[in-house]
């Protein structure tokens, strides 16, 4: 079992920054894959940036350049620092870590935080 808490979101201006958190309840040594969704009203959950326990990152077209996921394994969280906010990027965005592989693969989310960007 993992449990997620995300941290840091609000309301910024366009072009502002901001940094989300997510502490993970075990040592994220363990944890396979660790990412960021979000989710507009009426829209679908759409996978926002994630990064492999190697380090390996991997973000959505519309984010490349100006967000950056982190892994902080001495504090168990990933994070991920949003800069050159753009309206469109309003959203909820929802932690994700996935533990293991095919058959014994788990997802696990956290409640998710509101990230509000003003034009």
């Amino acid at each position: 079992q993992v449990q997620l808490v995300e941290s840091g979101g609000g309301l910024v201006q366009a072009g502002g920054s901001l940094r989300l958190s997510c502490a993970a309840s075990r040592n994220i040594f363990s944890i396979d894959v660790m990412g960021w969704y979000r989710q507009a009203p009426g829209k679908q959950r759409e996978l926002v940036a994630s990064i492999t326990s190697g380090g390996s990152t991997n973000y959505v077209d519309s984010v490349k350049g100006r967000f950056t996921i982190s892994r902080d394994n001495a504090k168990n969280a990933v994070d991920l620092q949003m800069s050159s906010l753009k309206p469109e990027d309003t959203s909820v965005y929802y932690c994700n870590a996935v533990t293991g592989t095919g058959f014994w693969s788990r997802a696990y989310w956290g409640q998710g935080t509101q990230v509000t960007v003003s034009s």
